[in-house]
């Protein structure tokens, strides 16, 4: 045989394999192989957008304020949260602002409800001391007359007659009461819910300017409300009522009641009760101050998120409104490990309360206990912490009342029952608190504070994000 000449590529050889010139395509192989390509580097750029994302994301966090804001139900935390919002998201708070209606439309049904409830259970006044100074409620006693007893008659002028003509015509008001919690608790059902009504899940707000919008677009007149039929039948029996609703609340037996200290309503309810011709308008839309007052309770841990400025270093603030009732505490502990700060917010006006859960504890027992809780937590010990001792404002006219803080607080002794000294007193048993818990000499900041009082409320706000960057963001070169 001849002698062959070698092969240029050698099979054996993948250098020369790849120098191969490469076979014809046909044209469905060069535009699957086309596609592929096109597929690889879409991938790919995928992988590094994400990256980067991720690489952001992590840079990001470093810079991050995570805020909590604790303490027991109904202590204002969630007033709070909204003052921040009208600080560094007011557009949010406009946006959110007929979901408010619902809410208020229910604070002031539950409220009507509850006055009616708690005459009932006082057979309307008619067990009130006559030693008060104000009207008693009891029916004047009957007159003889020439020709004999007039008991037993009936006399519409008599304010017991006027009570239960009133409980009669407002049934329709207080019946809305089921319908409204249903909308706003979108089927929660949380047993022990409390004066505030209902639980509501982290959202409500956003499910409802939905359910809104929609109403929106089949409402032909761009400036209408949002027509949602609840709601607007909620307005009609309002309106409907208002006189009704103004002569309960100024009755003399309610009036006596509350002076008794036998009724007591709320911040939220009075608020709302003394403005009903305003919120019983078929065209009402919640003013700010409105929804400040407004009360809803907010089941689990709520994250709102605001771009603070300072120093020209715009950092973003992750504030966690939590549960504050004692069943919803546990939900806190998850976020005590990387927290940067924290608002506790104590109401002192509760002095003459008890829990909703515990009728036999103090709620400023409570809050005491609580903060303890908190100052020794050896998750926390490092964590900036700012302690608001809320609702001065309501203090102040409990105290400008007669009401005796000793009555309640025994510990409270022989001091002065003034404004002055029952604050400092409070102020003085949660510094004690923090003190035998303070092994890290951590500085507490302590502000007196009504969080309904915007002005008040945001200069404050402005003092603790001061704080809060001095204190723990100087590692991170944003002050």
């Amino acid at each position: 045989m001849g002698k062959q000449t070698p092969s240029l590529y050698s099979q054996d050889d993948p250098l020369a394999l790849a120098m191969k010139p490469p076979a014809l395509e046909t044209d469905e192989e060069r535009i699957a192989r086309v596609h592929a390509e096109a597929e690889a580097k879409l991938i790919s750029e995928r992988i590094d957008a994400q990256l980067q994302q991720e690489r952001d994301l992590l840079k990001r966090k470093r810079a991050d304020v995570k805020l909590l804001l604790l303490g027991q139900a109904e202590s204002g935390k969630s007033t709070l949260q909204k003052q921040f919002q009208l600080m560094y998201k007011p557009h949010s708070l406009d946006q959110e602002r007929a979901s408010w209606r619902a809410v208020i439309y229910f604070n002031v049904v539950r409220s009507i409800s509850h006055i009616l409830s708690t005459l009932e259970s006082f057979d309307d006044g008619a067990d009130i001391d006559d030693s008060t100074s104000v009207y008693s409620g009891r029916s004047p006693k009957p007159a003889l007359s020439q020709t004999g007893s007039s008991a037993g008659r009936y006399d519409p002028r008599s304010p017991k007659t006027t009570l239960a003509n009133l409980r009669r015509r407002l049934m329709p008001v207080v019946s809305t009461d089921g319908p409204l919690a249903e909308r706003l608790n979108g089927g929660v059902h949380v047993s022990g819910s409390g004066k505030g009504g209902v639980y509501v899940r982290s959202g409500w707000q956003s499910r409802t300017i939905d359910s809104l919008s929609r109403g929106m677009r089949r409402n032909p007149e761009a400036d209408a409300l949002p027509q949602d039929p609840l709601l607007d039948q909620v307005a009609q029996l309002l309106e409907a009522s208002k006189d009704d609703i103004k002569e309960l609340w100024v009755h003399p037996t309610v009036r006596a009641l509350m002076h008794k200290r036998r009724l007591k309503l709320d911040e939220w309810a009075e608020h709302f009760l003394k403005h009903i011709n305003r919120v019983a308008s078929t065209s009402y839309l919640p003013t700010t101050d409105d929804i400040l007052h407004a009360r809803i309770q907010t089941m689990g841990v709520a994250e709102h998120i605001f771009d603070v400025s300072i120093h020209g270093k715009s950092v973003s603030w992750h504030l966690y409104d939590v549960g504050g009732a004692r069943g919803q505490r546990h939900s806190w502990i998850p976020y005590f490990d990387d927290a940067n700060a924290i608002i506790f917010v104590a109401p002192v006006s509760a002095f003459d309360q008890y829990l909703e859960e515990d009728p036999r504890t103090n709620r400023i027992d409570d809050s005491l206990q609580l903060f303890t809780q908190i100052c020794s937590n050896a998750l926390l010990k490092n964590v900036h912490l700012v302690l608001f001792l809320n609702k001065t404002d309501l203090l102040k006219s409990k105290i400008d009342a007669g009401v005796k803080v000793q009555k309640y607080i025994t510990s409270f002794g022989n001091r002065a029952n003034t404004y002055e000294e029952v604050v400092q007193y409070f102020r003085a048993h949660f510094l004690q608190v923090h003190r035998r818990n303070n092994e890290n000499r951590r500085v507490l900041y302590t502000h007196f504070t009504s969080v309904v009082d915007t002005k008040a409320t945001q200069r404050i706000i402005g003092n603790v994000r001061d704080s809060i960057f001095r204190g723990y963001l100087q590692d991170a070169a944003l002050v």
